[in-house]
């Protein structure tokens, strides 16, 4: 590690549309230089490099790996390389490693995954975080804190998340239009919803039931690898401990709606919600006016009506990416674990959970059938 009040210097590992995101919320922290990257595709190194003048691009993971001069790693590349590219940092060179979602892509990958996550999870250890950037939108931030305190609801007995947002974005090579790479839609997408849920519960599900499909969007595309095979809508129903629920309501063909995540906890107290915008660069501004603020609505029981607060972000971590300022938030806390200042917040198991949560609602949707979480290939640990 560098000297005191010097920057820790970051390694990147594909620099894709999230990559680039990462890299114009690290340039927001003085603390933090991005100093080498590996990128296979020509563009999109070319993009991040003008992000990152300072950084230097590297022909191979490996010399990314050795680089001396690099502290910590970002993995940001396609899903389905995450596994290997974790497990190879570990054998080669162990070092912090903030890796985005999902930690993995399947069953087999999390078995591979799990001694690598117990190992991570002891002091000695170089940290893991999985990149959940949800729980950082400030919005659902001071929902879970809320929750936790039991100021508006009392233990949460019943939770909903609404997704309802645009279309899975271009990708190079398109690798995000086939299951096979993402761990289909509700993990690629879903792993964060249910992680959230994982955090306001404070407990691991038990069962759930999916239903799923693919109605509108990428019917018409053709690739070398075939017709794209992703869901673009679905409903996740997930039992807990004591007797409570929470419901995940997906679809991707509703970019017009004026809030993308709608969140909503219940219990014998009262509700609270939170809406947060979707992206501003979609946000149609000439006809609609300026996008929409986020906003936190508590409605107790006693008494009855609800209190209605915005939660605006600064206007300059909008910019910076497509998550509300969560990422910038993000690598802060990444950022005072390696300062010896902080406790990794979502561990490599944490990360893992959430997958085997999201590929237990991708077969359910498939097959039609339940699935127990506590037992079983689906089990959590």
């Amino acid at each position: 590690m560098p000297q005191a009040n010097t920057p820790l210097r970051y390694g990147l590992l594909g620099c894709g549309m999230m990559g680039q995101e990462h890299l114009r919320n690290m340039a927001l922290l003085p603390q933090v230089q991005a100093v080498a990257m590996y990128e296979p595709d020509a563009a999109m190194r070319a993009a991040a490099l003008a992000l990152a003048p300072q950084a230097r691009a590297v022909d191979s993971i490996e010399a990314l790996i050795d680089a001396a001069d690099v502290d910590a790693l970002v993995i940001t590349s396609p899903n389905f390389c995450h596994a290997d590219q974790l497990l190879a940092i570990a054998a080669r060179r162990p070092m912090p490693v903030l890796v985005e979602k999902p930690a993995c892509t399947d069953l087999a990958a999390v078995a591979r995954l799990r001694p690598l996550a117990q190992q991570s999870a002891q002091a000695s250890a170089p940290p893991i975080w999985t990149a959940m950037e949800y729980r950082y939108m400030p919005p659902i931030a001071e929902l879970v804190r809320q929750v936790h305190a039991q100021e508006a609801t009392g233990e949460a007995v019943m939770l909903s998340i609404r997704e309802h947002r645009y279309p899975f974005l271009e990708k190079v090579g398109d690798w995000n239009r086939f299951n096979r790479n993402t761990g289909g839609t509700l993990v690629e997408k879903c792993c964060h919803f249910f992680d959230l849920m994982r955090l306001i519960m404070q407990a691991d599900p038990i069962r759930l039931f999916a239903s799923g499909g693919q109605n509108h969007n990428h019917l018409d595309e053709r690739y070398p690898e075939g017709q794209p095979d992703i869901l673009d809508n679905a409903m996740v129903v997930l039992d807990f401990p004591g007797g409570r629920r929470a419901l995940l309501e997906l679809c991707m063909f509703a970019e017009g709606s004026r809030y993308q995540e709608e969140i909503c906890v219940v219990g014998a107290r009262g509700k609270i919600e939170c809406k947060v915008p979707g992206p501003t660069r979609f946000w149609p501004s000439g006809s609609l006016g300026e996008p929409p603020v986020a906003q936190l609505i508590v409605s107790p029981r006693q008494p009855a009506g609800p209190r209605v607060l915005d939660i605006p972000v600064d206007p300059q971590l909008l910019a910076a990416g497509d998550h509300n300022g969560s990422t910038f938030y993000q690598h802060q806390k990444f950022l005072a674990v390696l300062q010896g200042q902080g406790q990794v917040e979502v561990s490599l198991s944490d990360g893992l959970a959430a997958v085997v949560i999201g590929l237990a609602a991708e077969h359910s949707a498939q097959t039609g059938q339940v699935v127990d979480l506590m037992q079983g290939p689906w089990a959590l640990h």
